[in-house]
């Protein structure tokens, strides 16, 4: 997995990996200070480590924490740390590699087996597809590439799945428009008019979204109708 990496751009260090983020989700105005680091981390939690990582794209500092091996593979229980870890904020690493254009370490961080895509923050309710698209307003291109990763890796833009048995009891699952933040916004709602590709491409996901959906209810529809039961 990782050999593919030499061949992604990394993102430079004074770039906006190193845009540390302000009490709202977003990245802070650059003020010519730098991100703070944890310096020696003997002492620092696996959860600590990963949030910094994605903060500054250290792509070895992940890589050591989730003992990812030659072939790939994080050792057991990495999905779960990952899952867990959360920032002061409330962000998940993966909101955080989104929000500082971290590209790399998201790749590894989407790439680990079990790993929630779509975790909502603590602040605001947005997913690491929101963060990826304020990001947009700093870097628009660079952006892009990661809203794509996020899609790509089965993020949501529009639909979430949900239990319904107290809705609508005929069925087992109901789909509502996709989880929305505090502020009642999709990822697409927070597109600048500017970016009109990104927001094309989040129009796509969520056309995509839809379609397959019907195909899935349409599939499920014919496997019940031509069910038989057996013959005693």
């Amino acid at each position: 997995m990782f050999k593919a990496l030499s061949s992604k751009k990394s993102t430079p260090a004074s770039s906006s990996s190193s845009l540390p983020l302000s009490n709202t989700g977003s990245p802070a105005p650059s003020n010519g200070s730098t991100t703070s680091t944890l310096g020696d981390t003997d002492g620092a939690k696996p959860s600590e480590l990963l949030i910094e990582a994605a903060r500054r794209n250290n792509v070895d500092l992940l890589l050591e924490v989730l003992g990812i091996s030659e072939d790939g593979q994080a050792k057991p229980g990495s999905a779960e740390i990952i899952n867990t870890a959360t920032d002061s904020l409330g962000n998940s690493p993966l909101h955080v590699a989104a929000i500082n254009g971290s590209d790399e370490c998201l790749d590894i961080l989407l790439d680990v087996e079990g790993v929630e895509v779509d975790p909502l923050n603590r602040l605001e309710g947005n997913t690491p597809l929101h963060f990826a698209v304020m990001y947009g307003e700093h870097e628009p291109e660079h952006a892009i590439a990661i809203v794509e990763m996020l899609i790509d890796a089965g993020s949501d833009p529009r639909f979430v799945k949900l239990n319904s048995s107290t809705l609508l009891p005929e069925k087992e699952t109901y789909f509502l428009a996709r989880i929305r933040n505090k502020l009642k916004n999709k990822p697409i709602d927070l597109v600048l008019p500017t970016n009109p590709e990104l927001r094309k491409i989040l129009q796509g996901a969520e056309l995509a979204a839809m379609m397959g959906q019907v195909a899935a209810d349409q599939d499920e529809g014919q496997d019940v109708e031509d069910y038989e039961p057996e013959s005693d």
